[in-house]
């Protein structure tokens, strides 16, 4: 794969983000905004290189949550010009420029950092400004949640608040891969943690419907309630009055979007040949077992309401309750149900075009066959 000698692969004001700016970055490091003002970062704006090393990352550890760092610097868009990033939200925003995976444990609900995790950070941050290769700092720290959404954890809150306390400015992002994949976006999320000090307001009834932010949908309905498995749902929501999500931008340089384009040329038959049913089978089997528990978990409850006889308000609490779950259930099994429908009529199409791979012609709708 080859450019053509023609192409023009920088461009000065498109490629600026890339540039880092010690002293400006150290200057605001000097000031630290963040301390006056909780909500002074509210963007944070990801490089095309560290969302694919992210979401590839996360993608390799398939039901196992994987953890690594990103590497950055600040800008501050109330200052205007250059050091704005591009953002027109004011305040602080969060630049990433690149991240690289830590060698750490994973477990299906967390992941732990050793020792040898931190060695690895200090000898990779070395080589970085020996090579003179990247001499941004470490901005902020990623890890996946596979299949549940993004949001943190008490673990994931107690991690990014140590963070904050001795390494600020620093900010979580959370990726969910299997959600990715179902939805074809990135499905991620940034986030930082108030203070002790600080007291948050009261989190919606929805649980943390906020905290899935950026390019990725999830599954979330139309009241912004996000869905989560049956085994996170004790511990999702429990902190929402800890922290709050920052809105997640993405760039590319001039050389990225090209690369891309050529990327795109080269591959675009195996992504077009490729099924969803298949490639997110197992999410999507854990999704309709979960539904399984949580319908036989409303069942209880309809049955328990109907011995109470809905009496009084315990009743009509309990009455409310049960619609509330009952609706959520059925919003949420239609939208598996229509996931599993496109992908069996993008299946359907795509052997009425090319054919179904056994070398049979596609049907052309003149009723005499294959011809």
């Amino acid at each position: 794969m080859e450019l053509p000698a023609t192409d023009r692969l920088s461009d000065p004001q498109r490629d600026a983000l890339y540039n880092y700016d010690a002293a400006s970055n150290n200057a605001i490091g000097s000031k630290k905004p963040w301390q006056k003002d909780v909500h002074y970062f509210k963007t944070v704006r990801i490089s095309a290189v560290a969302l694919m090393k992210m979401v590839m990352h996360a993608r390799s550890g398939g039901a196992l949550e994987v953890m690594g760092l990103m590497q950055g610097y600040v800008t501050d868009n109330s200052s205007g010009g250059s050091s704005s990033a591009g953002s027109s939200t004011p305040g602080g925003t969060l630049v990433v420029t690149d991240a690289f995976r830590l060698p750490v444990e994973g477990t299906e609900t967390r992941v732990n950092a050793q020792d040898d995790a931190n060695e690895y950070l200090v000898e990779y941050l070395r080589l970085c400004r020996e090579e003179g290769s990247r001499e941004e700092n470490v901005i902020g720290w990623y890890h996946s949640h596979p299949g549940y959404g993004c949001w943190l954890s008490g673990i994931d809150v107690s991690t990014q608040h140590l963070q904050q306390s001795f390494n600020d400015p620093f900010v979580a992002v959370v990726i969910d891969p299997d959600r990715t994949i179902s939805a074809n976006k990135v499905e991620i999320g940034a986030f930082r943690t108030y203070p002790e000090s600080h007291k948050a307001a009261a989190p919606s009834t929805t649980g943390e419907a906020s905290a899935g932010s950026g390019s990725g949908g999830g599954v979330v309905g139309q009241d912004g309630s996000q869905s989560v498995p049956v085994a996170k749902a004790e511990d999702f929501g429990a902190h929402a009055s800890k922290y709050y999500a920052l809105e997640v931008e993405h760039f590319k340089s001039t050389l990225d979007s090209r690369l891309l384009e050529l990327l795109w040329n080269k591959y675009w038959v195996q992504t077009l040949a490729q099924n969803p049913l298949i490639t997110n089978r197992d999410y999507a089997s854990s999704q309709m077992a979960d539904l399984g528990v949580r319908v036989h978990e409303a069942a209880g409850l309809v049955s328990r309401t109907s011995r109470g006889g809905g009496q009084g308000a315990a009743g009509a609490v309990s009455a409310k309750g049960m619609n509330a779950a009952m609706e959520k259930i059925v919003r949420d099994v239609n939208q598996v149900a229509a996931k599993e429908r496109a992908g069996l009529m993008a299946a359907e199409v795509k052997t009425k075009l090319f054919g179904d791979g056994t070398g049979n012609a596609p049907a052309c709708g003149c009723g005499r066959g294959g011809h």
